[in-house]
């Protein structure tokens, strides 16, 4: 497969000890280029050493647009002023899940004064350029990192490696909301040149899902973080084989609305237990607001609780039309599409024919016929417990 990054620079990777506290982010001394190409509309985020084929990233994230966010980690603007490290770190956080990566660019500090924390403008910009196209919107990577100048400060004749030691995070790094993320490089100005600088098409407009089952959701986001570029082990790929609809062209609202509708109060309290907890507690209150905190469970069913039957049924309702829920079906058939059917059928519990597999082997279905088993064994197994 043929790869054309969108924006590639020098990172590390970093891994996360919370055994004790304060946490400690222990960054790895692996040479490391981050990178992020698009395929089928949606932009994939890439971790590969740099002696590794580009086609071969170690990790390949396959994002829904507004999901990711990559943010750079300020010690100074940490609630807890004895949090500190000695490199310039980001953080790739999901709202759909409290995963969090933990990337320190390796190269060399553009502060005149040496200071290994300081973000030059340059590392701001590829941060705020990298986070736009998670988000799914267009951006002209050429013209942004042309409009940036570091002046003084500027120090990119010296783009040597840097190195870095461990790094303490005082903060949960299973708070979706409390860590930070990160952006850009200061060695993307030759990374650019070496792999692709050209602006590329983001994503469709959209974000996470808004229902699916939390377990099952995690489950297959690992499958998906698991895609790499060798991915397509299955039988058909792209638009070879069997054609078969998308999952987001057969649950459109016509289909999905008018079950809601005819459902049950106890189907409905039964669905709504699938919605991402925020999205009851914003549903429910007036401000439309939550913490920065996960909500506990006593403050979902409570929330729950003081919610009409109509105002459910109006919430599945809103769920189901917003493009944020097709976008993730997309995702989702693509991620089947690419050779993924057993793991997202065993993640989902849908019995399917020969477990995702080609008769006679260990070769997953691809493709459309893909697609179609994963829709006739959701099929079966509603038949099945429904008796």
């Amino acid at each position: 497969m043929s790869i054309a990054p969108i924006i590639t620079f020098k990172a590390g990777t970093c891994e996360v000890d919370s055994s004790s506290k304060p946490y400690k982010v222990k960054p790895s001394s692996r040479p490391g280029y981050v990178y992020l190409y698009q395929e089928d509309d949606l932009i994939h985020f890439c971790w590969r050493e740099r002696s590794a084929p580009l086609d071969q990233p170690e990790l390949d994230l396959v994002m829904v647009p507004t999901d990711g966010h990559f943010l750079p980690y300020d010690a100074k603007n940490q609630p807890n002023p004895s949090a500190k490290t000695n490199g310039r770190i980001f953080v790739l956080k999901f709202l759909s899940s409290s995963q969090r990566y933990f990337f320190w660019l390796q190269s060399k500090p553009q502060g005149r004064n040496g200071d290994p924390t300081w973000f030059s403008p340059r590392d701001k910009k590829i941060g705020e350029i990298v986070d736009t196209l998670l988000q799914g919107e267009d951006v002209d990577v050429a013209r942004e990192l042309a409009s940036i100048s570091n002046s003084d400060n500027d120090r990119r004749d010296n783009d040597d490696d840097e190195t870095m030691e461990d790094i303490e995070d005082h903060g949960d790094p299973n708070d979706p909301h409390g860590g930070a993320g990160g952006a850009g490089p200061g060695a993307t100005g030759g990374d650019v040149r070496e792999e692709g600088e050209s602006a590329r098409e983001g994503g469709a407009d959209g974000a996470r899902a808004a229902a699916g089952n939390v377990d099952a959701a995690t489950a297959v986001r690992n499958f998906l973080n698991s895609l790499s570029g060798g991915k397509g082990s299955g039988a058909n790929q792209g638009g070879e084989g069997k054609f078969y609809p998308m999952l987001s062209d057969l649950l459109t609202p016509p289909v999905t609305v008018p079950v809601i509708q005819a459902a049950t109060e106890e189907q409905v309290n039964e669905m709504l237990g699938f919605l991402p907890p925020a999205l009851v507690i914003i549903a429910q209150q007036a401000d439309g607001e939550v913490g920065d905190t996960e909500p506990t469970p006593a403050a979902v069913e409570a929330a729950r609780e003081a919610m009409s039957v109509g105002q459910k049924r109006s919430l599945l309702e809103k769920v189901l039309r917003s493009p944020q829920f097709h976008q993730s079906l997309a995702s989702l058939t693509m991620a089947i599409r690419d050779g993924g059917l057993p793991s997202i059928a065993d993640a989902l519990s849908v019995d399917v024919e020969n477990g995702g597999y080609m008769r006679g082997g260990q070769m997953p279905l691809g493709g459309g016929e893909a697609v179609e088993a994963f829709v006739e064994g959701v099929k079966k197994t509603v038949q099945k417990k429904l008796g």
